[in-house]
């Protein structure tokens, strides 16, 4: 039997389930989630191995109609650049998200490459809803097969797959046979820390963040990490730490959590909070970030 290999990339607007569906697919917690719209930032590769098949999955930001910071147009970018290299779209669209042509990149309005679309969180809706957004989105996409799926319900992910694995074009794997990602350790490290901030403050505050890894000495029994949080502006330091470090106390034993479930091992986990003013605007901090190349 031939070796089936490809990129199945993984678009739609913010909040609609893509990180969460990626992850199910995989069978393991690549991307964060959290209920607030843009938690991903970057694109994230998630890798399925078979016997005689290699699914590259890439997780991508939630577009943006309306960017208002430079960090929010490398966003888009991500986006912009996963249409240049699948084999495979599947374009997400939650089951509340009415059909518009305005939330559809116009690159896959006529495009040729094979296109799932996928109404996402069915559990969340009935049968009338589900039956008026699949007419919609066929009218607007008539060249997509719709797929209902439900990630916590578990409904539809393994036709899903199949339908993924049958369209997947013979190639040698692009990747080791036991990869799971093309990320380091400390990528993830960011990210874990990055999951907490967004779960723990409001407003702006998770939107004005980012997380370097300044040290990671990774020994057999303990992994010892220093991490330093930035914020935008003077006055959302204080706000991130919290009464007397409290937040912040409480946002490091949960990312430190994490981090020992993801590296299998203890760890030390050490956070200061510094502001690198406007960074989001900033395109030496983007660069220094990896938003810009």
């Amino acid at each position: 039997m031939a070796f089936k290999s490809g990129f199945v990339n993984i678009i739609g607007l913010p909040n609609a389930g893509k990180s969460t569906l990626m992850n199910a697919l995989i069978g393991e917690r690549l991307s964060i989630v959290t209920p607030k719209a843009q938690t991903t930032r970057h694109r994230i590769i998630g890798i399925l191995n078979g016997e005689d098949f290699q699914v590259v999955f890439s997780d991508t930001p939630g577009m943006i109609r309306d960017p208002a910071y430079r960090l929010q147009e490398s966003m888009n970018r991500f986006v912009e650049g996963s249409f240049q290299d699948a084999d495979i779209f599947l374009f997400i669209a939650e089951i509340g998200q009415k059909p518009s042509s305005d939330s559809i990149p116009e690159a896959l309005l006529h495009t040729q490459t094979p296109l799932l679309l996928v109404i996402s969180k069915i559990d969340l809706g009935n049968q009338t809803q589900l039956e008026e957004r699949s007419e919609g989105w066929k009218n607007l996409l008539p060249q997509a097969e719709i797929i209902p799926v439900s990630t916590i319900a578990g409904f539809n992910l393994d036709y899903l797959k199949g339908r993924i694995l049958s369209q997947l074009p013979e190639n040698p794997p692009y990747f080791e046979k036991d990869a799971l990602t093309d990320r380091n350790e400390r990528f993830f490290v960011t990210e874990i820390i990055r999951e907490k901030i967004l779960l723990n403050y409001k407003k702006e505050i998770p939107y004005a963040v980012e997380v370097v890894v300044d040290e990671f000495k990774d020994e057999p029994e303990i992994a010892r990490i220093s991490a330093i949080i930035f914020v935008a502006r003077d006055s959302q330091k204080g706000i991130l730490i919290g009464h007397q470090g409290s937040i912040l106390k409480k946002t490091s034993t949960e990312a430190r959590l994490d981090m020992e479930r993801f590296l299998g091992k203890k760890v030390f986990l050490r956070i200061q909070v510094k502001v690198s003013k406007d960074w989001r605007d900033n395109d030496k901090q983007l660069k220094r970030f990896g938003y810009l190349s």
